[in-house]
């Protein structure tokens, strides 16, 4: 079975054009977990947490996921798409070789709550077409294999038992699992992760401890990375609500600026000349990421 390996406390931080969100993955390039580069939760009621969302900004070499939990935004890029992201809805967007989008809300008041994900591509697809997918509520199936217990699944398939669930994202280089669990009082869930690919639990309501361990208790906006082995059990002893990721590592080198992700600074250094020359975004056509059906 899979240990508690790290800990790493979300802290609250500002991005885009002034939006409050809680980082865990991402705080600093040594904060990772390969192939996952940053993992943000945003959520207020206060409209000015987020109402100045995120303007149009440039992306290269790595994919996107926003999962939204409550709310409405807006996304629009150079494409010409515009997707409409709702309550329990996705965006899986690849930025591969350019892309400039922008995420605004659109509400003035409420609940806006949500997550986004950076995915690093491997070098031999980070140029490739950029493209994105919209996937509704309706979409993403979800898995209730006992009482007690109710399992969104993103991407991947989720194994319970004799039974399976295999969610819209499929068919990625790095395998990517996406899982929203909810547990109720007093439940348990097992589930198997592909040995060696890395994983992590995100408790975003309530909070959960593996197994029978109470030491390795895992509290509400702190990332949980676990060792590389064995299956993920997870006890909850009031009801929590937890984001499971895990995916296939890519190691290789990873060099970083802003909006960028590459493998060595001569490529950002071109991927931000391109951007100040118009060319990030040049050299193919929109591509579109088919879901699993």
């Amino acid at each position: 079975m899979r240990s508690l390996k790290q800990l790493i406390p979300a802290i609250t931080v500002s991005d885009g054009a002034g939006v409050k969100i809680k980082r865990s993955l991402g705080q600093s390039p040594q904060i990772r977990l390969d192939p996952f580069l940053m993992l943000d939760c945003f959520g207020s009621e206060q409209a000015n947490d987020y109402i100045a969302g995120f303007p149009a900004h440039p992306h290269r070499g790595f994919e996107t996921v926003t999962y939204m939990l409550d709310g409405h935004m807006l996304h629009e890029d150079h494409l010409g798409n515009k997707g409409h992201l709702t309550s329990g809805g996705v965006q899986w967007m690849t930025a591969g070789r350019g892309i400039i989008h922008s995420e605004m809300p659109q509400q003035e008041s409420g609940l806006m709550r949500g997550f986004q994900l950076w995915l690093n591509l491997p070098a031999a697809e980070k140029m490739k077409a950029a493209a994105y997918v919209d996937i509704t509520p309706a979409q993403i199936p979800v898995a209730t294999p006992a009482q007690g217990i109710s399992v969104k699944v993103i991407a991947g398939v989720f194994h319970y038992q004799q039974q399976q669930w295999a969610g819209p994202i499929q068919g990625l280089s790095t395998e990517p699992l996406y899982f929203d669990i909810h547990l109720a009082a007093g439940s348990q869930i097992t589930f198997p992760i592909t040995d060696g690919h890395n994983a992590l639990l995100y408790p975003y309501e309530g909070s959960v401890q593996l197994g029978s361990d109470a030491s390795s208790h895992i509290a509400e906006h702190h990332a949980a990375v676990l060792t590389t082995e064995g299956t993920v059990t997870v006890f909850a002893h009031h009801a929590a609500k937890f984001l499971v990721l895990a995916a296939k590592p890519i190691r290789e080198p990873i060099v970083q600026y802003g909006p960028f992700v590459m493998n060595s600074m001569t490529e950002i250094e071109q991927a931000i000349r391109d951007y100040q020359q118009g060319k990030l975004t040049s050299g193919h056509a929109a591509a579109t990421i088919n879901l699993h059906q």
